[in-house]
């Protein structure tokens, strides 16, 4: 399918090694288009990011500042800078607005490459002149994937096992956090989870994890926290929410399953104090 989004959920990779090819005029105006529309900046509990383009030449921007990335990325052409509020449902929405981009630029040819840690959020700031009430939570260079990857991309992958997703039955449950759901179960939702399965992480901790209550056909969405890992001025694990989020509503349009988000926590006895819930997927 054309402008199917699952099938860019299952291709899309992180990208750190691009050509040195500029972006094309026609790919930046349809990135500017896209964050010119209000509709494609607002999460689904109303809140709402703001994103800027920066183009860039040996990592140096128009205005004569150097971008930092720690090495990690190569011969980028720009980034997109994401800005929210530095709060709890905002970093999931975050997450939820800011994939939506990254798979439309996947969509455009466009690679892209999460980095919440990795770079120099004052060289950032300096650039696109941030408000007292704006925090940039995460940032992705932009440019065409260069078709042999370094064996550094092959290594970092390796070593955060990127490729290795965690199971069904580690991420999914039926009324409890006791009973695992089985695809069959699962339905027509099937394919909307193994979207969320395979969406990206921080360091790929994929720390989502989903109850199914059947009585009230709800899907509700708790965060695994990871403990001590929050090391950064703010809980990167909010946005993975958010990320998982894009991905099941996607698949879910996709696959003709109605649904809204709203905050129904089901009060189901938690596995551990380091579990939360955040989120719940109504079914129509």
């Amino acid at each position: 399918m054309e402008n199917s989004m699952i099938e860019m959920i299952k291709e899309r990779k992180s990208i750190r090694t691009y050509e040195t090819k500029e972006i094309t005029d026609n790919h930046l105006k349809q990135i500017h288009d896209y964050i010119n529309l209000d509709e494609n900046l607002v999460g689904p509990l109303e809140r709402k990011a703001r994103f800027e383009v920066i183009q860039i030449k040996n990592n140096v921007t128009d205005k004569g500042i150097k971008l930092g990335t720690y090495g990690f990325i190569k011969n980028h052409q720009g980034y997109i800078v994401g800005i929210m509020e530095n709060t709890k449902m905002s970093l999931v929405e975050f997450g939820y607005i800011f994939e939506k981009l990254i798979l439309f630029a996947t969509k455009l040819g466009i690679g892209t490459c999460w980095i919440g840690g990795t770079f120099s959020r004052n060289s950032f700031a300096k650039e696109i002149n941030l408000k007292d009430s704006d925090f940039i939570p995460c940032i992705t260079p932009i440019g065409y994937a260069k078709e042999k990857q370094r064996l550094f991309d092959k290594t970092l992958r390796y070593v955060t096992k990127a490729d290795n997703k965690k199971s069904w039955h580690e991420l999914f449950f039926k009324g409890n956090f006791e009973t695992e759901l089985t695809k069959e179960e699962a339905g027509d939702y099937a394919i909307p989870f193994e979207m969320v399965r395979l969406g990206p992480s921080a360091s790929n901790k994929q720390p989502w994890r989903i109850v199914f209550c059947e009585e009230n056909n709800e899907y509700h969405f708790y965060l695994a926290h990871t403990p001590n890992y929050n090391k950064l001025g703010f809980d990167m694990q909010l946005i993975d929410i958010g990320i998982a989020m894009c991905h099941f509503e996607f698949a879910c349009k996709e696959t003709n399953l109605d649904g809204r988000w709203s905050i129904s926590d089901p009060v189901l006895e938690l596995p551990n104090e380091h579990t939360e819930y955040i989120i719940t997927w109504g079914a129509n």
